[in-house]
């Protein structure tokens, strides 16, 4: 609740996309149903009733003329009465939200209004949501244009939108290669789960990627299926507005507009799952890896790649895919990383960055990932993000909602609070990431090695089929430091033999070696 001093401190700001003044001296203008609509289904806001405009001036203490209402009482009355009527779909105000500030016989009414929750969005003027949805922009009231509300009527449901069986997709359209390797990640970081014996689309269905509807006698994949796992021509056929999109910009100039890039080029299935292999090693080669023992055991990661992880992995789960446009974007520069995807913020921003409530939009894309170690589904996600970079001393990561463009993007700055940025441990990470390029050309040493991850460093090594073949042994290895014989039979589901010749092609890497007696040897990083 504002006092005098404050609402007019707002109101000399000007009207904006969360301030509306009214003039309503006798009564409640038909206009307030439309902004509370407005309000509602954007960012929330105040409207003030009492507060005249005068457009020929351009001082807002000249152009805004507080000039009060009469009866204040009856008028609050009335657009209770209306609010509860068939006038609105919804009430969301509270007895609080509305209310009266008198100063020198000057009575103003105020109505303060939340953004809806999306359980209940979109809030909408008379009967017809195509017809009296608004939304609120910059220059004031605007009818939602229909695939902003078909948006807000998918937000409604509490399961998310990923669930959704797409007609006509079959497991055809699943490409075989990136569930197969996902599969393969699966199995290193769940060894004994019974769902590693199951045939593909018995294992889609158990993380919401393949789906039978009982009532409606239909069954296929989902959303969540083929976004993740789908062949890029499937995606684009269902999802055609959908775009991937990762550039490096550090170090640009006028006449190169990036270093790097990843979007559809044909030369790669375009689904979640192999972009997000493809984009997060990019985003984190220049961070440095401390050398750093825990229970005896090197800890190959840092806070800094899990925040940059939970970044990338949010921006996936929250997006809204049928959207009408949308790109999912990250932008690497020198001071930041970007990431943006199509969609509104479901919860209010204080909420987010509270933590402790998560409502993803795609709640089984979330499934498939944590299952294999990536993002956390228990609502500290991002407050996690923020307390690693506070712990850095980086300023806090900006998360932005444009509502017209209806887009969200998160920007994670490495500028330090001073104001300053760490160059100096820019360089240190370049330096490292040059001498680790120049030692995987000349031979590392033991210490050398341990600052790259194995499967980056052996995947460069051998021939691509060689290391298909030991790829869920070294991500296994990645996790745990080490394997026994039985456990890599168990994770390829190879006989003994083709397991020793594979364990045998790791050992002449000088990447592995072999520990103990024939009965019980260890293999070890």
């Amino acid at each position: 609740m504002k006092n005098w001093d404050e609402l007019l401190s707002e109101i000399y700001k000007g009207e904006k996309i969360d301030m509306e003044c009214k003039k309503a001296k006798n009564s409640i203008p038909d206009s307030v149903y439309e902004t509370y609509s407005s309000f509602a289904n954007t960012k929330g806001g105040t409207i003030v009733l009492g507060v005249d405009e005068d457009k020929t001036r351009i001082k807002p203490k000249e152009r805004f003329i507080v000039c009060g209402v009469h009866n204040a009482e009856k008028l609050r009355e009335d657009f209770w009465n209306t609010i509860n009527s068939q006038k609105v779909n919804a009430n969301i105000l509270v007895d609080d939200d509305v209310y009266v500030l008198e100063h020198n016989n000057i009575s103003l009414i105020i109505i303060e209004v939340p953004k809806a929750d999306f359980t209940m969005r979109p809030v909408y003027k008379g009967e017809n949501p195509y017809k009296g949805t608004f939304k609120r922009n910059h220059e004031g009231d605007y009818h939602a244009k229909e695939y902003e509300i078909r948006a807000m009527i998918r937000d409604q449901s509490d399961k998310g939108n990923d669930s959704t069986i797409l007609e006509g997709y079959t497991m055809d359209d699943i490409d075989k290669d990136t569930l197969k390797r996902y599969r393969i990640m699966f199995n290193s970081w769940n060894p004994d789960h019974v769902w590693r014996e199951l045939d593909d689309k018995s294992f889609l269905a158990m993380m919401g990627g393949y789906r039978r509807d009982r009532r409606q006698k239909v069954e296929g994949i989902t959303i969540a299926g083929l976004m993740m796992f789908g062949t890029g021509l499937a995606i684009r056929d269902e999802f055609e507005n959908i775009f991937m999109d990762y550039r490096d910009e550090s170090g640009v100039n006028a006449e190169t507009r990036w270093v790097d890039r990843v979007t559809y080029d044909g030369t790669w299935e375009n689904n979640l799952f192999n972009f997000f292999r493809k984009v997060m090693p990019k985003l984190t080669e220049n961070i440095k890896k401390p050398f750093v023992l825990k229970n005896q055991q090197r800890v190959e990661d840092t806070p800094m790649h899990k925040a940059i992880r939970e970044a990338f992995v949010n921006m996936m789960i929250h997006a809204d895919y049928r959207m009408d446009a949308g790109v999912l974007k990250i932008i690497k520069s020198d001071d930041a990383i970007c990431f943006s995807n199509p969609g509104n913020l479901k919860l209010p921003k204080q909420q987010i960055y509270q933590g402790g409530e998560s409502k993803a939009r795609n709640p089984h894309m979330q499934i498939m990932l944590r299952m294999i170690g990536y993002g956390d589904n228990a609502g500290s996600g991002f407050p996690d993000i923020l307390n690693i970079w506070k712990n850095y001393g980086l300023e806090e990561p900006e998360l932005e909602e444009d509502t017209i463009m209806n887009t969200v993007t998160l920007i994670m700055k490495f500028k330090e609070t001073d104001g300053s940025y760490n160059l100096n441990e820019k360089q240190k990470s370049q330096d490292c990431k040059q001498e680790n390029e120049r030692s995987l050309r000349k031979g590392m040493s033991e210490e050398d090695k341990n600052e790259r991850r194995l499967s980056e460093d052996l995947s460069r090594i051998l021939s691509k089929d060689s290391y298909k073949k030991v790829e869920a042994i070294v991500l296994y290895l990645e996790k745990n430091k080490s394997i026994t014989s039985k456990t890599a039979r168990s994770i390829t589901g190879k006989s003994g033999a083709t397991v020793r010749r594979y364990l045998k092609m790791l050992v002449e890497t000088g990447y592995v070696k072999a520990e103990g007696r024939t009965s019980d040897t260890r293999y070890v990083i």
